[in-house]
């Protein structure tokens, strides 16, 4: 997924948590007035990518709301990568090293900054390496053992 992509499925999730968003062009319209430049298509590509569904607001019409079950599936799939993909984690200061099969970095990394762990500052990838940035040696640590009993190793 690219950045920007990223960028606008966090806004419009932002958006339908502070907002009773009833329909796709309020969406857009909202989407637009932040500087994101969407078509209806592109917002209807969006709600479905991200499992959004409508439910009851205060007011009683129906709004967008993020799926109960969206944020368990995600955290799923993440651990599911993560889980067939490292090989090792290691702390060194405040880095971690995680070792991955071949040609898994990317994927393992991409789940780890889905997952939005506070601890990490941000992650580089090669083939079957990612160096993973943390705020302090022992955040390093803390997220080693996080990270290994999450994954079983």
């Amino acid at each position: 997924m690219t950045a920007m992509k990223r960028n606008r499925h966090d806004k419009i999730l932002e958006i339908i948590r502070e907002q009773e968003i009833e329909t796709q062009g309020e969406l857009a319209r909202v989407l637009r007035e932040n500087g994101y430049e969407v078509t209806q298509a592109t917002v209807s590509r969006d709600i479905r990518r991200l499992g959004l569904t409508k439910a009851p607001g205060r007011s009683g019409k129906l709004r967008y709301v993020i799926s109960p079950d969206r944020d368990a599936l995600e955290a799923d799939k993440y651990a599911r990568v993560l889980r067939d993909g490292i090989v090792s984690v290691v702390p060194a200061q405040n880095l971690l090293v995680i070792r991955t099969s071949s040609g898994m970095a990317m994927a393992a990394a991409a789940a780890l900054d889905g997952m939005q762990l506070p601890e990490v500052v941000g992650s580089i990838a090669g083939d079957d390496t990612i160096f993973v940035a943390v705020h302090s040696a022992s955040e390093a640590e803390q997220l080693t053992e996080k990270l290994t009993a999450m994954l079983g190793l």
